[in-house]
């Protein structure tokens, strides 16, 4: 059941990487976090009220809210670094965020078997070379780094914080509609900011009406992501959940070879393999 809600969670949070990132080529990354989240708070806010969430209300939430004001500030750090690039080099160093839930998992005492620990070493590696890295080419600006590293960070700090965050289903829909109500404050906030220092909150066409049901995807996507982790990592080890639940890279760079026919690299195709071999050894381990 880990590996299958794991990889369930690489599917999803790739498929709304590559959505969002087709988005925020015409419309601004921020207006499209807050749309795309407020539109998943009111999926969530239905959820919760038809299922009773509210009685499992308690202390537990403030993982919630924490992952919820984490987020947004690693996406934002992402989206900059991305912006100084370049970004085959920034891409895969995002991935390294695994190393957080992975470290929470070995302090709480998991032990990977040999074949799991192998699997973990070949499925980072795979990761990390799916995302294109560049081993020539511009030099990389220190704070493209500086700002890779907090947005790693805090995408693992993420995945650690939501698997906290809930022990029932219900309780997960109710920790999931406070993370994206904090995620919305949070980025609201970020686009007022934005917009008083002269950024743009729309394009230049106006409001996206248009893609409304892209938007709506891209934040039901990453919020089933994070349900479907929570729950990989309730029921197995977390080391093993992490690693499957990053695998994220990799569903972005296949889907953008199908839909935008970027042509994959010798060394994304080699990476999607080795990712591929980990997945397995971390199933059977």
């Amino acid at each position: 059941m880990t590996a299958l809600f794991a990889l369930a969670t690489s599917l999803l949070w790739g498929l709304a990487d590559f959505g969002g990132g087709l988005l925020t080529r015409r419309t601004p990354a921020l207006t499209v976090v807050v749309v795309s989240q407020s539109i998943a708070v009111v999926v969530l806010g239905a959820l919760v009220v038809a299922t009773g969430g509210w009685s499992e209300a308690g202390p537990q939430l403030w993982f919630a809210v924490a992952a919820g004001l984490v987020g947004p500030v690693a996406m934002l750090a992402f989206y900059k670094a991305l912006a100084l690039g370049p970004m085959g080099v920034v891409s895969p160093l995002g991935s390294i965020g695994v190393a957080v839930p992975v470290g929470v998992g070995l302090m709480l005492g998991e032990r990977p078997g040999l074949l799991q620990f192998v699997g973990i070493l070949v499925a980072v590696a795979g990761v990390c070379l799916a995302g294109g890295p560049q081993f020539r080419g511009a030099p990389v600006q220190r704070q493209a780094i500086a700002l890779t590293l907090l947005a790693a960070f805090g995408f693992g700090a993420v995945m650690a914080l939501i698997a906290e965050a809930s022990t029932t289903l219900t309780g997960l829909f109710l920790a999931l509609f406070v993370q994206r109500v904090t995620n919305v404050a949070a980025g609201g906030l970020a686009l007022f900011v934005s917009v008083r220092r002269g950024g743009r909150a729309l394009p230049a066409d106006g409001f996206p009406w248009r893609t409304l049901p892209a938007l709506a995807f891209v934040g039901l996507a990453d919020v089933a992501a994070n349900g479907t982790y929570s729950i990989a990592a309730q029921h197995g080890p977390v080391t093993v959940a992490a690693v499957l639940a990053s695998l994220y890279p990799v569903v972005t760079a296949v889907a953008a070879r199908g839909v935008l026919r970027e042509r994959l690299r010798a060394v994304q195709a080699a990476g999607a393999g080795l990712a591929l071999v980990g997945t397995v050894l971390l199933a059977s381990g």
